[in-house]
């Protein structure tokens, strides 16, 4: 497929430091997985992709225009930040109708946009709300209604399902999943592998600001079968919890300890796919889930070794 977002040999530094090291990549329609752990540059890579930021060198092309020297193609893109800057005082609604204003929308173009994006995120019920009293998830689920609501081409996602809990999660992956069944070009970044194995097999690797393989996230998961995912779920009856989980065919073991239910899996793609109809089924309240053994550090480690040479 022809590209739709590319970027030619792009670099940024602030100083001395180098955050992306050039970078070249083309992404077309369908998801695209964006793997690094923390601090590997994919914040600086998606503010430079959305045109918040410019390269220190190479240039960015969105259908074949430059973004930076053509302020039309900003409105094809569509930008979920990680970072949380939203305003408290207003309601989702309210933000809604300001961020689309601000893309030139006006009357009941703009009103029903702004509808269909909240529904589309499923926060239609807390459209009078005002964000300050949304939890984390309901944050995150306002900032990806704006990157939606103008309904762009290339949609940008950092970390979405940071601070989502299990039912908002597998509602998120299935619109993310359709999204990119539409012909749009999403990027969405994690640190956790099996998180990016639910909504697509095409991955980009970044370390250190640079990026290191691209392709099917099959080879990579061969190159890593024997490393298990360890997660820690918290919940209202952790004892009940570990006693449900231990059963379940995908969890190769259960730890109960003051805080947590510990969780070791040799499937975790698998294991977080069903995950959320397992929490559900329990009637309990799930306070965190938090993947404590990053099999993403597996690939890394891999990939830097004498597989590839080191670098």
């Amino acid at each position: 497929m022809s590209a739709i977002l590319k970027t030619e040999r792009v670099s940024k530094w602030f100083g001395e430091v180098i955050a992306v090291n050039d970078c070249t990549l083309n992404a077309g329609p369908g998801v695209t997985g964006l793997l690094g752990l923390n601090g590997a540059g994919k914040t600086t890579l998606f503010k430079m992709l959305a045109g918040l930021i410019n390269p220190s060198q190479g240039e960015i092309l969105l259908f074949d225009r430059k973004l930076r020297r053509d302020s039309e193609v900003f409105r094809k893109v569509g930008f979920c930040p990680e970072s949380d800057a939203l305003f408290d005082w207003l309601t989702g609604y309210e933000f809604l109708v300001l961020m689309l204003r601000l893309m030139g929308f006006s009357g009941d173009e703009l009103e029903q946009a702004c509808l269909d994006a909240l529904a589309t995120v499923g926060l239609t019920d807390a459209a009078d709300k005002r964000i300050g009293s949304y939890s984390k998830g309901m944050r995150q689920k306002i900032k990806m209604a704006q990157a939606l609501a103008h309904n762009p081409d290339v949609i940008l996602l950092d970390e979405p399902l940071n601070g989502m809990d299990p039912v908002s999660r597998r509602d998120i992956v299935k619109l993310i999943e359709q999204l990119g069944q539409q012909g749009k070009c999403v990027i969405v970044s994690s640190h956790i592998l099996p998180e990016i194995e639910t909504m697509t097999r095409n991955i980009i690797l970044i370390h250190n600001g640079k990026l290191l393989a691209e392709g099917d996230v099959t080879e990579i998961r061969e190159a890593i079968d024997d490393h298990p995912t360890v997660v820690a779920i918290s919940s209202t009856d952790n004892r009940k919890l570990a006693s449900i989980l231990a059963a379940k065919e995908l969890v190769a073991g259960v730890e109960v300890d003051q805080n947590d239910v510990i969780i070791r899996t040799d499937h975790a793609a698998a294991f977080y796919k069903d995950l959320p109809d397992w929490l559900v089924e329990s009637g309990l309240e799930v306070k965190s889930i938090r993947t404590l053994d990053d099999s993403l550090q597996a690939v890394f480690e891999y990939l830097t070794g004498d597989h590839y040479g080191h670098q």
